[in-house]
């Protein structure tokens, strides 16, 4: 990956290079634009064949009410609706530095909440005849935006087998698991969890039809239960349900690429954005499949287990990437008041207001699963 684009930097190409920004027009220094609350604003409508190669966008605040909209080749559907923080590997609303080789954040205010921070995404987005880029403040109060996007556009028609960036945000809040009283790597959570009732009950990070590849996701977890959140086996069904999956991992820090738990780093493909033991409880986290995506033929299913045998109900959150063959729909984002993060009370304890959940899916406890709560409260008592 790095190779080929220092070796593409010798190559003469026949493009143009274009930018659309914030900036005044009128030759002074405002150059923000400001989105009234409620409004939605164009950031850029650009014409094809052409590829967005960078988007830089700094703010002060509203990571998880702006939502980032996307669309390719004037398509009925959006291919990107993301909260703004999230798409850049950002959640709960916080703020860090970091660095990965498809983003990285910017800031004077470590592990806060909505303080001013640059983002910059530097993912490839080809599109053929147009891109659309939109904004939506969905907050109550009026939202100021910086932004660069620089793309190239191209003479000659894309390659056929060009493929359209998509991304989308998913949350359960919290996740519907059937034993949260139950410690993690405890003998009572080490239940039987495969087949479909994997495939049902496990955490959906993305679900989708088409032809394409995966290239990764991050993942945020609000950890309620205070102990560790993981233990949790990925599994990708690809071109539909088959029991084993076509990809079987082993426990939720192994598939974003660390061991024995989570580790306060950043690195090029995989690491935390935002580490838990530096923010009482809030980790994002993610993991990028650029030498290995995950290739499609029909639909692909990416999952993993909250807890082991998905025990437990933390808040979990999203954000899916993946390239397909023609732009498609995304699954909507929860409200804005159904997205916003859990936060705690002066007395540090977390605050649980049932008109900011959003829980798709509750565990029906099986025999299993109900003889290990019965044997952990017996322990407990």
């Amino acid at each position: 990956m790095l190779e080929n684009l220092l070796s593409d930097l010798t190559t003469i190409r026949s493009a143009k290079t274009h930018r659309v920004s914030s900036w005044d027009s009128s030759g002074r220094n405002a150059d923000a634009w400001t989105l009234e609350p409620k409004e939605t604003r164009i950031l850029a409508d650009i014409q094809g064949p052409g590829c967005i190669n960078h988007i830089w966008m700094t703010q002060a605040n509203h990571y998880r009410e702006c939502l980032l909209k996307i669309t390719w080749d004037n398509a009925r559907s959006p291919s990107v609706v993301c909260p703004l923080g999230d798409f850049f590997g950002l959640g709960h609303n916080l703020v860090n530095s970091y660095q990965s080789l498809l983003f990285s954040a910017s800031t004077k205010q470590n592990n806060q909440f909505n303080q001013g921070c640059a983002l910059n995404s530097y993912l490839q987005m080809p599109f053929r005849q147009n891109a659309r880029i939109e904004l939506i403040n969905e907050s109550r109060e009026p939202h100021r935006q910086y932004f660069y996007i620089d793309y190239e556009s191209y003479e000659n028609e894309l390659a056929p087998d060009t493929a359209y960036l998509h991304a989308e945000f998913r949350r359960e809040n919290p996740f519907g698991g059937w034993g949260h009283e139950i410690r993690v790597n405890s003998p009572e959570a080490n239940v039987a969890n495969k087949e479909k009732q994997a495939w049902e009950d496990n955490y959906v990070i993305l679900d989708t039809r088409g032809r394409g590849h995966y290239i990764g996701c991050n993942l945020s977890v609000t950890n309620f239960q205070g102990t560790w959140w993981g233990e949790g086996d990925d599994m990708i069904w690809v071109d539909g349900y088959k029991w084993p999956p076509e990809l079987h991992g082993t426990g939720s820090e192994d598939y974003l690429n660390q061991a024995w738990g989570m580790q306060p780093n950043a690195f090029l493909r995989n690491g935390s954005s935002i580490y838990e033991h530096h923010t009482q409880g809030y980790q994002t986290s993610y993991v990028h499949h650029l030498e290995n995506p995950v290739r499609f033929e029909r639909e692909i299913k990416v999952t993993i287990e909250h807890g082991h045998g998905n025990h437990l109900c933390n808040e979990m959150s999203s954000v899916a990437y993946w390239y397909a063959a023609k732009p498609g729909k995304v699954a909507k984002p929860p409200s804005v008041t159904r997205r916003l993060p859990v936060l705690r009370d002066e007395q540090d304890n977390w605050i649980f207001d049932k008109k900011r959940q959003t829980t798709s899916r509750t565990i029906k406890p099986n025999r299993e699963m109900r003889a290990s709560k019965k044997r952990w409260k017996k322990n407990k008592s």
